[in-house]
């Protein structure tokens, strides 16, 4: 199994809800509370999730029995559940770089989820492939269906990936995934200017106060070691086009990494890139820089190369895809503006 599959395996869905009671609230156990303002959630699961940290009033676990009151702030963690995915092969574009009858490397558009789950059943690259390419192999033990998939963007990242067509070439690839002989690099576009060329390293874990996004953690053993290299490409004052090159394969591994060194990504939603972090106070900047957000639904992001040996010819294979246009497009407006600004 590669080690990027593990990770997708390891990540949990959680789905969360915040409550503030009301001034006049009466003095109810929290998981009846809970249970009349969650559709669909038995009070049963609730108190599993008290039983396990999951439901806590102004930011502190408690239990069950616990009694809310007026102005109280509750929130919990629910596990999604589990629905039975029918893959569905829809006739969606795919824009593929190379292809034979062992694998297909394919160019990712943002906006585009790779794999169906919660919330995204429909629309992903997975029903796409199968539409174009009909049965891939599956790894075991999945907890949703991915097939031909060893590792995978997130929804806002575009770039190269490579897909096995058979089970063979799947398995190679992984393997390839998993003991780090694949070659991946990306280009992004990070607040701040960067001084020199450097090494992130610290090992990453989902976020203990929100499981949608994660954290570094230098320290212990909390957490899957990571290590992302980055090279200075092109600065732009308040920003830096850098390259980055991954030396292990964690969710949201660049993302979580340039902001721990405070250098977030450029529109970054879950990772406090899509305020003006950097630049002058003038309104013009500040429109500037809001018209440029709109330009990309989320990071700048992009998978720019992937290199890796040929599953059945042990043939070195490398590709490359230039950024996108709304990307290519925020770089120019940078380009265009230290030229000519006069702050």
């Amino acid at each position: 199994m590669s080690e990027e599959l593990e990770e997708i395996e390891d990540d949990e869905l959680f789905e969360h809800h915040r409550v503030v009671c009301d001034p006049g609230q009466t003095a109810i156990r929290i998981d009846l509370f809970l249970k009349d303002r969650i559709p669909n959630a038995s009070r049963n699961q609730i108190q599993v999730a008290a039983k396990s940290g999951f439901v806590k009033v102004n930011t502190t676990p408690v239990k069950s029995n616990y009694k809310v009151k007026p102005m109280d702030v509750v929130t919990i963690e629910l596990p999604y559940p589990v629905r039975e995915l029918e893959l569905i092969p829809e006739d969606i574009p795919l824009d593929i770089l190379y292809e034979d009858q062992h694998l297909v490397v394919v160019n990712k558009p943002t906006e585009m989820v790779v794999h169906p789950g919660y919330g995204n059943y429909t629309g992903t690259m997975v029903n796409a492939l199968i539409y174009h390419f009909g049965n891939l192999p599956s790894m075991d033990g999945q907890p949703e269906p991915r097939p031909g998939l060893v590792h995978r963007l997130d929804k806002n990242t575009s770039g190269v990936m490579v897909v096995g067509k058979t089970e063979e070439a799947m398995m190679k690839l992984s393997e390839q995934f998993y003991h780090r002989t694949t070659e991946r690099k990306y280009r992004a576009l990070v607040w701040g200017d960067i001084e020199e060329d450097g090494t992130v390293t610290g090992n990453l874990a989902r976020n203990l106060k929100n499981r949608k996004v994660m954290s570094v953690f230098p320290d212990g053993d909390m957490g899957k070691h990571a290590v992302t290299h980055y090279r200075v490409l092109k600065r732009y004052g308040y920003v830096t086009l850098v390259e980055c090159q991954l030396e292990t394969g964690r969710t949201h591994q660049i993302r979580v990494h340039m902001q721990y060194i405070n250098h977030p990504l450029f529109n970054d939603p879950e990772y406090g890139g899509d305020k003006i972090l950097k630049g002058t106070t003038f309104a013009k900047y500040r429109q500037f820089v809001e018209n440029s957000f709109r330009l990309i639904p989320g990071q700048a992001l992009h998978a720019f190369s992937l290199g890796f040996k040929h599953p059945a010819t042990d043939e070195w294979m490398y590709f490359e895809k230039e950024i996108p246009e709304g990307f290519a497009q925020i770089l120019d407006r940078w380009e265009n503006y230290i030229n000519t600004r006069q702050d």
